[in-house]
């Protein structure tokens, strides 16, 4: 069972050149979270799922802060997830820089990654800024 979010698009400041950090740029977000609903597609209540318009919360919050590498930030949005919604079982996340400043005509470069909550995760709380 999986809860998708797609297409999400945000405005952000990730970039290696400085100058990234300060125009800023579109990035696009596929997001897509193992889990099991069976309970809330049972009784229809949302308490048994996890609120997609929670998750999209999360991702502005962690598509705000800075970073240089989108591997970084995709590392950084699964932490939070796992952590703040216990339910998922696995992450799978692509983003995506819209017209990148690299000299060429390209619509778009980015990452893709799989991430699941076995995998060892820091026991510190990361989200206390």
């Amino acid at each position: 069972m999986y809860i998708r979010l797609e297409g999400i698009r945000l405005y952000a400041y990730h970039g290696v050149d400085p100058q990234e950090n300060v125009v800023g740029a579109n990035f696009l977000i596929d997001l897509r979270l193992k889990t099991d609903f069976s309970h809330a597609a049972q009784t229809d209540e949302l308490s048994g799922t996890i609120s997609y318009a929670d998750v999209f919360e999360r991702l502005k919050e962690e598509m705000k802060i800075p970073s240089k590498l989108l591997e970084h930030v995709c590392e950084r949005i699964a932490t939070r997830l796992f952590h703040d919604f216990p339910m998922i079982e696995a992450i799978d996340l692509r983003l995506s820089k819209e017209n990148p400043p690299m000299g060429s005509d390209c619509q778009s470069v980015g990452v893709e990654a799989h991430y699941e909550q076995s995998m060892k995760r820091t026991t510190t709380n990361p989200f206390t800024h």
